[in-house]
């Protein structure tokens, strides 16, 4: 079970601060990584290579025992890790319902 913590915010979609296996394809490279918060139009994860803000992307998500997730999404911002790397806020600007569905689900299971 993934270590996960609530966020108490206002959003529309709520976050939950989870680690959840993300590969993400852009521009002819391929990341592997794991969010840090996710919702079910978006997610915030690490990655090793600048991507600029509106970059598309290619996304496969794993939700465990829940199954994975496919879908588009865009780069809406890129901040510096004091650690070297840097971290990314996505919007899934094209995803199934039945794919935004299958993350509300699962993120259900977080939230109070």
């Amino acid at each position: 079970m993934p270590t996960t913590k609530l966020n108490h915010e206002r959003r529309q979609y709520p976050r939950v601060e989870t680690k959840l296996p993300l590969n993400i394809a852009a521009d002819g490279y391929d990341f592997t990584t794991t969010t840090h918060n996710i919702s079910c139009v978006g997610a915030y994860c690490h990655i090793n290579k600048y991507i600029p803000p509106f970059t598309r992307l290619a996304i496969k998500m794993s939700l465990n025992k829940a199954g994975s997730v496919e879908c588009n999404g865009v780069v809406v911002r890129t901040d510096d890790e004091k650690n070297g790397g840097f971290n990314i806020a996505i919007f899934f600007n094209s995803i199934k319902e039945a794919q935004k569905q299958k993350i509300t689900q699962y993120l259900k299971s977080y939230l109070p």
